[in-house]
């Protein structure tokens, strides 16, 4: 019935999407089974992309070919750039989305690629031969042929929802959980453990009082995420944000004797970073308010997202602590939030590539990795998708470092370090992230994937346009001179000191409250120079000139950290043979089996000791 698929990919969220896409791109003939065909690329929680570090891994994502930021461009109803107070390396993009048309611009673009193909069912195991996984096997008891397999479960492996003292076997609500799976993996000598993640109550809007809260309108211009031409947002809808009071404490505190978090119902280690209200409550039992976000689900819709009152406490617990929240005295639920366990699988047994250890041509991404989020998930879909297609075509993994992108890093922290509670990317993991920056993902990535053979040619195109223009206007920076009087007014306005002679551009752009639109503002020769450029061009010439210094001890740090990068090691080794690693040592790299000296520095309880005796070993 089913002919042999390059690559099957169990799952249609955020990292099977951008799995099925990063596969079928390089041309891979791909096979994406779902559970329900209705809910791909369902915005499961929040109805938002992007964030701090998290805006970063999407434009990453764009960069190297994926489709997360052109659906997010097509279906956003709002766009902040987020820590603009702060450095650049800190600047995050966020985007609102309007989540019916999301996950149906994300189905459109799946339909329209001819290498990918849909199945409806259930995938209740793999199907191996000598180690090796051969494809899937569904509930009806077909199997499914394929040469590499990426599972992309989420939350629905014996996934069980929790409301107050009821339990409800589901992967989300009103879709069921599945089963077969764990304990399969389990037979074959996978660590399975439980993880719990929730969400909040669903408002319905037109029972809202919007005048009683603050606004949050969307920045002007609005901002994009995809290098490509998508089209600009030109109207945008304001979220708005309320807080808890006392009183609301009070009631939320009267059903704690029924919260499954605290009566132990709950196994799974929350999200320490996004904890439901309750256990807001408990932990900051000293604060008397916690901040809540208002956030519109849609451009049509009247439902509305209540970010920061997840909960998994009684129903009637939630409504009546609801309706103290002040602007929400009428608000009527369109469903209660809940919290939600579900399996995963210690990332410490995946390679690099995100291929398991313990089965060839088995891949996982996603939840199932012990991660968070819709944009952590998608960027580990896109790279096993890659790796799935090239072990196809016996080419060596791509792999990318901690020095070049986020994904890097989160890929890196995972299969090194492991993970005990939900993992969520921030900047403050990032070594290097002054490197890592959204506005130069296209310059870092772009190339990379134009080398492993996706079609980026337009990216391509602009990443040259952008980094000529960039130049250009560095160049004009570094020979242009300003008189004193021509910008007395503007510095003594941003509260810097006055010129005592003529002095370089670029000078003047290293002061800290000094930057190329005040500077054009006030000089019309800089402005009409000036406006030749795009904005984005604009910004990434003033980022390169006034951070230059910090960027290229950056970069030397880098190459000293690449030299034990380039330091390969063999899987073959076996680290109990030698002499001189500590027994913490031995016991790890064996089972992590380091790709090279580097990645070896990276693993939990490897001290500097044990590198130097491997250094040694490999003729260093």
């Amino acid at each position: 019935m089913f002919p042999e698929y390059d690559v099957v990919i169990v799952g249609g969220g955020h990292a099977g999407c951008e799995a099925a896409v990063a596969a079928a791109n390089l041309g891979s003939k791909v096979l994406l089974v779902t559970m329900n065909m209705e809910v791909i690329a369902k915005m499961s929680c929040n109805p938002a992309m992007g964030g701090v570090a998290k805006g970063q891994i999407v434009r990453e994502i764009d960069a190297l070919g994926g489709y997360s930021g052109i659906v997010t461009d097509h279906t956003m109803i709002q766009f902040r750039m987020l820590n603009l107070s702060k450095g650049p390396a800190m600047w995050s993009p966020r985007a609102q989305s309007d989540r019916m048309r999301f996950a149906e611009k994300w189905r459109l673009m799946l339909e329209a690629h001819p290498n990918i193909s849909f199945w409806q069912e259930m995938v209740v195991g793999i199907t191996t031969k000598d180690g090796i996984c051969t494809g899937v096997r569904t509930s009806l008891g077909l199997e499914i042929p394929a040469k590499t397999v990426i599972l992309t479960n989420g939350t629905f492996l014996n996934g069980i929802i929790h409301i107050g003292e009821r339990q409800i076997k589901a992967g989300r609500a009103g879709e069921k959980a599945a089963t077969g799976i764990t304990e399969q993996l389990i037979g074959l000598g996978f660590e399975a453990s439980r993880m719990k993640t929730g969400t909040p109550a669903r408002i319905d809007g037109r029972t809202i009082n919007w005048d009683a809260m603050e606004v949050q309108q969307g920045d002007e211009p609005a901002g994009k995420f995809s290098f490509t031409d998508t089209p600009k947002l030109k109207e945008q809808r304001p979220c708005h944000i309320s807080y808890t009071n006392p009183k609301v404490h009070a009631v939320l505190e009267e059903g704690f004797s029924k919260s499954p978090l605290f009566t132990g119902r709950i196994q799974g280690i929350g999200p320490r970073y996004c904890p439901s209200i309750e256990d807001k409550i408990e932990r900051f039992a000293d604060r008397t308010r916690h901040q809540l976000f208002v956030e519109p689900e849609g451009w049509d819709t009247c439902e509305v997202y209540l970010n920061g009152f997840s909960s998994s406490l009684p129903e009637d617990v939630q409504y009546k602590a609801l309706r103290l929240i002040e602007g929400f005295e009428n608000a009527k639920m369109f469903r209660p939030g809940y919290a939600i366990e579900y399996d995963f699988f210690q990332p410490t047994q995946l390679k690099l590539s995100l291929e398991t250890r313990h089965v060839e041509n088995l891949y996982f991404a996603g939840q199932i990795n012990g991660t968070t989020g819709y944009e952590e998930a998608a960027s580990q879909g896109l790279m096993a998708g890659i790796n799935a297609h090239r072990k196809i075509q016996e080419e060596e993994p791509f792999v990318l470092k901690r020095s070049e992108a986020y994904i890097g890093v989160l890929i890196d922290d995972l299969i090194n370090k492991g993970t005990d509670e939900p993992y969520r990317m921030f900047t403050s993991r990032a070594e290097h992230r002054i490197l890592l920056r959204q506005d130069n993902a296209d310059v870092r990535l772009t190339p990379l994937a134009q080398k492993l053979g996706i079609d980026v040619s337009e990216r391509m195109e602009r990443v040259q346009e952008k980094l000529a223009a960039q130049e250009e206007i560095k160049t004009f920076f570094e020979q242009t001179s300003i008189a004193p009087e021509e910008i007395a007014t503007m510095l003594e306005t941003q509260g810097s000191a006055p010129l005592r002679q003529k002095m370089k551009l670029h000078k003047v752009l290293l002061r800290p409250n000094v930057n190329i639109v005040a500077l054009a503002e006030s000089v019309p020769s800089i402005r009409q120079f000036v406006e030749q450029f795009d904005t984005e061009s604009v910004e990434a010439a003033e980022i390169a000139i006034k951070y230059e210094g910090y960027i290229q001890k950056e970069r030397e740090q880098v190459n000293k950290i690449n030299r034990l990068e380039n330091v390969r090691l063999k899987d073959t080794i076996d680290y109990s043979t030698i002499k001189g690693l500590s027994s913490e040592a031995v016991e790890k790299m064996n089972q992590v089996k380091p790709m090279t000296i580097g990645q070896a520095s990276r693993i939990s309880g490897i001290s500097p000791a044990d590198i130097s005796v491997l250094l040694i070993f490999v003729g260093r």
